[in-house]
């Protein structure tokens, strides 16, 4: 080759890589880079200029992208989350008992930390998201996952405080597992007294990991049971999981739900047994759209679940069907990078508790929660065994 053609060559190269998109790591690393100094929560919905989720962190988002950070090997920039974990944690307007709210206010975390709301003009006041001031163990399992995944002593005294406090939602009613936790603010919020699929795997995971870091056999024992009660919503019918028991621990919510789906297999090896079937459900219950819906209503491409599929794939070693996954989230993403929630406005099947007469829905509005799944995707990075395996 020439040294002319060379030039040339190397020209091309450098333009279709300055034309290319950014990586999701990449961008996960720039909404870091753009926020307040200091510990941080990254906006959910960095659009958004009204309402409920105006101004958001999602618990769980931050947690997610955290995780995330650490699989794309940026430690330095998730533990700007994980600092301001810690200021949640001490520094809450009321609680001091190692919860943490299901939301935050985006930006730098004060002392007190702030929670995100809204000025609403027809009450003519302040409001805040009752959801988004309580409190999932679901949620708390992320975070613990996030701190855990840090390595140092003061984020895992922090995930010790949040664990205990959700051993205080464990709930001896067979089939024995953990509550939904709290829902609503201060001083006297509602207990969500249903069992969660979902929450529960989150849980067993974030206890595997916590009973690792301090060596304690009660957070193994903790493990176990999330595990047990995850397990125990095998439903051999359809071959899937329920999503968890109701309010009376009696009646089982059959709701067909993809992260309970998916999230056992990336989580809990015995899982591996129902494998074969899962798979069959993906296809059969979810797919749409070349992606993946939130349920089996299938009313559009859910993103995030879409990248988790995704992820799942690349870990089973399936090239074909991760890149076809990962192309139909391709389409959410915006210019800048991020992804849109959803292609359309997206039902989950599951009631909004913060008004029963409408189910919780996603939205075609770029979201922190798929971009940081996309990260988690590209890296074939499992946020719930910190590896690129499945659990065995």
């Amino acid at each position: 080759m020439t040294r002319i053609a060379a030039a040339l060559f190397a020209f091309a190269a450098m333009t279709g890589a300055a034309q290319a998109a950014p990586s999701a790591c990449d961008v996960l690393r720039s909404a870091v880079a753009q926020s307040p100094p200091g510990p941080v929560f990254l906006s959910s919905f960095p659009l958004e200029k009204d309402g409920p989720l105006f101004n958001t962190a999602f618990l769980y988002d931050n947690a997610v992208a955290a995780v995330a950070l650490v699989g794309c090997g940026n430690a330095k920039d998730a533990a700007r989350i994980g600092e301001a974990v810690l200021v949640a944690l001490d520094h809450d307007r009321f609680w001091h008992d190692g919860r943490l709210r299901n939301g935050y206010a985006a930006g730098h975390a004060d002392n007190p930390v702030k929670l995100a709301g809204w000025w609403d003009k027809k009450q003519n006041r302040w409001v805040e998201d009752q959801y988004q001031v309580g409190s999932d163990t679901g949620n708390m399992a992320w975070a613990m996952l996030a701190l855990l995944s840090l390595k140092d002593a003061k984020y895992r005294s922090g995930a010790i405080r949040i664990a205990h406090w959700v051993d205080t939602q464990f709930d001896p009613r067979a089939p024995q597992g953990f509550m939904g936790g709290i829902f609503g603010d201060q001083p006297k919020p509602t207990f969500n007294r249903w069992k969660s699929t979902e929450h529960n795997t989150d849980l067993a995971a974030a206890f595997t990991q916590l009973a690792a870091a301090t060596k304690d056999a009660h957070w193994r024992d903790r493990a176990g049971m999330a595990s047990a009660f995850a397990l125990a919503m095998w439903n051999p019918k359809c071959g899937c999981f329920d999503a968890g028991m109701a309010e009376d621990s009696k009646a089982r919510n059959a709701t067909l739900a993809l992260d309970a789906q998916i999230w056992p297999l990336l989580a809990l090896a015995q899982s591996g047994a129902h494998r074969a079937d899962i798979l069959k459900v993906l296809q059969q219950h979810f797919a749409v759209g070349g992606g993946m819906a939130y349920s089996a209503q299938k009313d559009g491409v859910w993103t995030e679940g879409t990248l988790q599929a995704a992820l799942l794939m690349k870990l089973l070693g399936n090239t074909a069907k991760t890149n076809a996954l990962m192309t139909a989230a391709e389409k959410a993403r915006t210019p800048d990078g991020w992804y849109r929630a959803a292609d359309r406005k997206t039902s989950t099947g599951f009631d909004l508790q913060t008004d029963l007469k409408q189910h919780r829905a996603y939205f075609p509005i770029p979201a922190l929660a798929p971009l940081a799944w996309a990260a988690l995707a590209e890296q074939g990075f499992n946020p719930f065994t910190r590896t690129k395996t499945l659990p065995r």
